[in-house]
């Protein structure tokens, strides 16, 4: 599977164009309003860029898992938050605006982020030279992480009436990439995908759900009103899984690595509309 055309040249062409997309969802505004909104903003990026990988760490630790695999956690970690986070948010009356600049933000830090944590990650768990994000892989990453944000959002400011067009388009087109990307990367290591199952399974049930519930429990901890933490526990709890499934097959060129963002693809589904009604459930009560 690594050494196909589709996954070494298409998939992160398929990428470069999701991120288009978010792109184009994207004004100057968007990231304007995080001086209008520093402490929501601080604590969703708090939480997202420190503590979950905090988070992942300790979980692939205590449960011992497979080095490849802990790589891929950690890759999972540092990945940004994706944008169905604007979606279920809507769904559950979060705060959209806040969901909109933390994507904007977070596209932007996702290609510092991603290489300092998946490198810390390499050099803890697999240094044995098999992995590794040298400076031409880290580019790389920028190449299909930043860069097309950034035309998106010229395009827009340039051809508004194409944006909105577009919009869903993509938006289809990012689900149909993962869904087949994660298929394809758990077909591809179905030999030994019962062990995967087992070892990273129940450790990346357990992040999603921490994810979620610290997003929204530290939000409301810091007295962020309801909307803005069900934004900050979207934002948080569903990352963008085609980021790290890219980076793994095409980048460090391991279909194992892959195999936690493709289970968590999977899981984040189930458990972020569990947790919104529940969320949603407990307001109305009160």
């Amino acid at each position: 599977m690594n050494d196909s055309a589709l996954i070494t040249t298409g998939l992160p062409i398929a990428l470069a164009i999701i991120m288009f997309g978010l792109g184009l969802s994207l004004t100057p505004a968007d990231f304007g309003r995080v001086a209008r909104s520093p402490k929501a903003i601080t604590v969703a990026l708090g939480l997202q860029i420190l503590v979950l990988p905090a988070i992942a760490f300790g979980l692939v630790v205590a449960f011992d898992v497979d080095p490849l695999l802990a790589v891929g956690v950690m890759l999972l970690a540092a990945s940004p938050g994706g944008t169905t986070a604007n979606l279920f948010s809507h769904l559950f009356r979060g705060d959209v605006a806040l969901n909109i600049t933390l994507t904007a933000v977070n596209s932007v830090l996702a290609a510092v982020t991603i290489p300092l944590i998946t490198n810390f990650a390499i050099a803890y768990f697999a240094a044995d030279g098999q992995l590794g994000l040298q400076l031409g892989k880290i580019l790389q990453v920028l190449a299909v992480v930043l860069v097309p944000v950034a035309i998106g959002m010229f395009v827009r400011h340039r051809a508004p009436r194409f944006a909105a067009r577009a919009d869903k388009p993509v938006r289809i087109f990012s689900i149909l990439v993962l869904v087949v990307v994660a298929v394809g990367a758990l077909i591809g290591e179905r030999d030994n995908l019962a062990e995967y199952v087992r070892q990273i399974g129940l450790v990346t049930a357990l992040f999603c759900l921490a994810s979620l519930t610290l997003g929204y429990a530290g939000a409301r901890l810091l007295r962020l009103d309801r909307g803005q933490a069900i934004a900050s526990s979207m934002e948080v709890g569903i990352h963008n899984t085609t980021v790290a499934l890219t980076i793994a097959l095409s980048v460090l060129g391991s279909t194992e690595v892959a195999i936690p963002a493709a289970v968590y693809s999977v899981i984040m589904y189930l458990f972020a509309p569990a947790f919104g009604y529940a969320v949603t459930r407990r307001h109305r009560e009160e």
